[in-house]
């Protein structure tokens, strides 16, 4: 997919997340040149500029002489490569790395053609670094892990190659490339900047918005189940508020649930005034997580499009400007904000279920099973969604607050944007278990309804569940059927079913 820098949209950084291969656009390269080109005539004018003759840091007062200005550049790379953890996640390194790619094509970097060539034909032959997954705070840029991208580029250190991990430096080499010669000011354009936590807060974005459909489709399976109303989802209710999302997640599941002989069932002669919040109040709040998960995405499409090293080339006027781009309290706000909305997803299902489970709520059997007492059906799958939606509170708490100073205090108010961000892959892995157990129970409780059937959509969505795990009838193994349920919560079939649902990009 061709990349034109500074105007990337949302569905395209999504594209790439999934596995779409960038292509520069061309009409960026002489951006890049005259950036290069300006550098050099700036340190022929002979005065200090930070990070080109200067030290780093606390060390900005240190010049350095011009027989030192690669070494320079190698010793921030590999003393700043000094994080810990598991490796990113290979999709995940690949989007930071096209941040990366898309903020030094901006031609306000400094950096020789050369080096965006490199970035990008790793990316086109599969090349991506092993990055550690903890040692930043957020700003002066993700120092350690995009260091750690860089000395994979110089040929130190590893890379995962279809797989397996490689050496740098035979990577390289096997795909035909040369080691990188880090000239003046690349090797800080490389490693400064907030392309690591942007990578990760996007990821975690992406997956939110699926969950998010997802929990559409299980809430009002879980709706049906307990023949609730739709009366909630009258579009006239949600005009006198006036909110999009809860607008448009409205008509979303009255679509759902259009047409429903469950539904018509029970609208004449049914005693319940009002369902429970659970049920009732689904446009209000997954609406509400909608128009946060936009928000969010405005905020991360802007930086991804922009410029975040230090200091930035102005080629016109031959100038380096230091600033502080490298702070990421923009992507630490949008990943707090996310973190909340995973949150807010995962606890109104786990109160669907735990309503299902309760006869007292649904009318159902107890632990939705035929044979309450000898069977404990549903019992400890409501307990396990309950655990996961306790350890997603927990992770919410916000980040951005969380500040420490680093740098001998020179870095003094810090983001903390890398962990913020890093948290969400795994909050939205609890949310997958917890919509899956929903499927599960949501399909059981509408089985009990035979022979009336659900919606056209929701009966779609019914059949995939059954196709892979049968109605429980009797207690069995229950961790098969949980894992089966989130591989299909992941699986773009099921809301392909599903039809045409709110998302980010409208």
């Amino acid at each position: 997919m061709l990349l034109t820098p500074g105007a990337v949209a949302y569905a395209d950084w999504r594209a790439i997340y999934q596995g779409a291969s960038p292509s520069l656009d061309p009409a960026c390269r002489p951006a890049i040149a005259e950036s290069f080109a300006a550098v050099g005539r700036i340190l022929g004018a002979g005065e200090p500029v930070y990070g080109i003759n200067t030290g780093f840091g606390k060390l900005a007062s240190v010049r350095i002489e011009a027989c030192d200005l690669a070494t320079l550049q190698r010793n921030i790379v590999l003393s700043h490569a000094a994080g810990v953890g598991e490796p990113m996640p290979v999709p995940v390194a690949r989007l930071m790395m096209t941040l990366k790619l898309a903020s030094l094509a901006r031609g306000a970097s400094g950096v020789a053609p050369a080096t965006v060539e490199l970035l990008e034909a790793m990316l086109a032959r599969g090349l991506v670094p092993v990055v550690p997954g903890k040692g930043s705070v957020g700003a002066s840029g993700d120092l350690a892990p995009l260091a750690h991208m860089t000395a994979a580029m110089i040929g130190v250190g590893e890379m995962f190659v279809e797989g397996a991990r490689v050496p740098a430096a035979k990577a390289l080499a096997d795909a035909g490339f040369s080691p990188l010669e880090l000239g003046p000011k690349e090797g800080l354009a490389l490693l400064n900047g907030t392309q690591f936590s942007c990578a990760y807060a996007l990821a975690g974005l992406f997956e939110a918005e699926r969950l998010y459909r997802v929990a559409l489709l299980t809430g009002i399976l879980s709706t049906e189940a307990a023949k609730g109303s739709d009366a909630p989802f009258d579009p006239r209710i949600h005009a006198l508020r006036g909110h999009k999302g809860q607008i448009e997640t409205a008509a979303a599941l009255r679509r759902l649930m259009d047409g429903s002989p469950i539904r018509a069932s029970h609208r004449l002669g049914d005693v319940r005034v009002q369902d429970p919040y659970c049920l009732r109040c689904q446009p209000q709040v997954m609406g509400a997580v909608l128009d946060l998960l936009r928000q969010a995405a405005a905020t991360l499409v802007t930086e991804a499009n922009g410029v975040s090293d230090n200091p930035l080339i102005f080629a016109e006027t031959d100038e380096a400007l230091s600033g502080g781009n490298f702070h990421a309290e923009p992507v630490a706000f949008a990943a707090d904000m996310i973190a909340m909305a995973l949150c807010e997803i995962g606890s109104l299902s786990e109160r669907r279920i735990a309503m299902l489970v309760d006869p007292a709520l649904s009318g159902l059997p107890a632990f939705l099973t035929p044979r309450p007492g000898l069977n404990s059906g549903f019992m400890i799958p409501q307990v396990t969604a309950a655990a996961l939606v306790s350890e997603n509170k927990q992770r919410a708490m916000p980040a951005s607050v969380d500040s420490i100073p680093t740098s001998a205090n020179q870095e003094d108010h810090v983001s903390m944007a890398a962990h913020g961000s890093r948290r969400l892959i795994e909050m939205a892995a609890n949310v997958d278990a917890v919509l899956g157990i929903e499927l599960l129970a949501g399909a059981q409780g509408c089985d009990f309804h035979a022979p009336l059937r659900s919606s056209e959509a929701v009966e779609a969505v019914r059949a995939l569940i059954r196709a892979q795990v049968p109605t429980l009838t009797d207690d069995r193994h229950m961790a098969p059927d949980m894992e089966a349920a989130i591989a299909l919560v992941r699986a773009p079939e099921l809301l392909d079913a599903a039809g045409s649902l709110p998302g980010l990009d409208g």
